[in-house]
């Protein structure tokens, strides 16, 4: 069976790791041959098999609202279905180019989409795109959301499609990637050296609007530790300008992009992890799931998304109001303060992960949902 995903993006964030994960767990199985059609981050086109499977990568001029300025993907979608005969096209919501580039592609050929989350900041954009959004959702084969509150959260996921063609697949999470080598190893003395025996709060992930690290850096005033932020983005220098203003240098430290192989100390060597979005636009927090792996609470907003299904609260973490610079202060103060409370959280959390979050069932998820649309078309 041979599939095209549309990812958006090759390496940004956790979307992009889910569809990694997901793509060499399809490829792995001999049942599916992936490929996945990207933007670049640079103005030209190219592609890799780095990660086991063909990546195409398009000219990508920038981005407004969001969306990519890429005249060429339709083009190269195109391109690949001819030569590739494609059975499904897996796309990765919101996109409205991806969207663009699936509808100008040849049929019959099965459509899937995974619906990460709804366009939340973009409303102008979404008035217009709403319409031909709602049309092209009602006829897919399949939906996909990664928690039941998807279909309850999302409110842009369209009623009309039937029941029989939504699908809740959790993401998954692969714990023998996680294994510290040489370069964590490394890693996590400095990091240790550093912290020097404080409390430690880490964040991680793309600096966008909504993930609200600056609320986070306001509630570090009241909290007597070490902040540690991790990732980039286009918001990052309006998050170290709100540092500077709120922080001494000494208790804040934007790490930039973290390698891979060096991720797991951050998570090794912090007290607590902290994921104080502020958006619906966080729809799950893939970090989240990396975090209770290595038994860390997880301090997060209650957002009445994915995100509070994945970390429950009193159970493996702490849920506080979005943009609440007290209530997010005050409960990194409770676990600073009661170092078993984040002991027994985190140890819930791993046990919650190991038992809710496997990779091989979502890809065998996945595929069945494959399987299931290229049987009723044949």
């Amino acid at each position: 069976m041979k599939v095209l995903h549309l990812g958006k993006f090759d390496a940004f964030g956790g979307i992009e790791r889910h569809v990694r994960m997901l793509l060499q767990g399809l490829q792995a199985t001999g049942r599916v041959v992936p490929v996945n059609l990207v933007l670049n981050d640079a103005p030209r086109t190219d592609e890799h098999h780095d990660y086991g499977y063909r990546t195409v990568r398009v000219a990508n001029f920038g981005q407004i609202a969001s969306v990519g300025l890429a005249p060429a993907l339709p083009i190269a979608a195109r391109r690949l279905q001819a030569e590739c005969g494609f059975d499904i096209v897996h796309m990765h919501f919101p996109d409205p180019l991806g969207q663009l580039t699936c509808s100008l592609l040849r049929r019959p050929i099965g459509r899937v989409v995974s619906w990460h989350s709804d366009v939340v900041r973009q409303r102008l954009g979404l008035a217009l795109y709403r319409p031909f959004q709602r049309r092209f959702a009602s006829g897919l084969d399949a939906l996909i959301g990664a928690t039941p509150m998807h279909f309850h959260a999302c409110g842009q996921i369209p009623a009309e499609l039937p029941a029989d063609r939504r699908f809740v697949i959790p993401y998954g999470f692969e714990p023998e990637r996680w294994h510290p080598g040489p370069a964590a190893v490394a890693r996590l003395a400095a990091l240790r050296a550093e912290a020097g025996g404080r409390f430690t709060v880490f964040a991680l992930g793309r600096h966008v609007y909504y993930k609200g690290f600056d609320v986070l850096i306001r509630a570090m005033r009241a909290v007597d530790g070490l902040l540690w932020i991790g990732g980039d983005g286009p918001q990052r220098a309006h998050y170290e300008r709100v540092a500077r203003a709120e922080l001494p240098a000494s208790r804040v430290r934007f790490t930039g992009p973290i390698p891979e192989d060096e991720l797991p100390a951050y998570y090794e060597a912090c007290s607590v992890f902290c994921l104080p979005s502020v958006e619906k636009s966080e729809a799950f927090g893939l970090v989240q799931l990396e975090a209770m792996h290595f038994r860390r609470a997880v301090v997060s907003t209650r957002l009445g998304t994915g995100v509070d299904w994945v970390n429950q609260h009193e159970i493996t973490g702490l849920l506080v109001p979005p943009a609440d610079v007290d209530a997010l202060a005050a409960a990194l103060r409770r676990l600073a303060a009661d170092p078993a409370l984040g002991e027994r959280l985190g140890a819930a959390g791993r046990k919650r992960v190991e038992s809710d979050f496997s990779a091989a069932n979502m890809v065998e998820r996945t595929l069945e949902v494959y399987e299931r649309i290229v049987a009723a078309r044949r």
